[in-house]
């Protein structure tokens, strides 16, 4: 699983405390909502917003807690 992570869900992972592999769960465990533009994983206290853009590649978007 490759992550291409903006910058902004970069610093909100910081102020969070959420890091890669919380991302990682959260894309492979977490329970997923179609967005306009991409999927939303809420997993645990934490949703990651992203969107596939190849074979397991993804770009994390956002970060925040629920």
């Amino acid at each position: 699983m490759y992550l291409k992570i903006t910058r902004h869900a970069k610093e909100k992972m910081v102020v969070l405390g959420i890091s890669l592999g919380d991302v990682r769960k959260a894309i492979a465990y977490g329970s997923k909502t179609k967005q306009t533009d991409g999927l939303l994983a809420c997993y645990t206290y934490y949703c990651i917003a992203y969107k596939v853009i190849g074979e397991k590649v993804y770009k994390i978007k956002t970060a925040y807690l629920r």
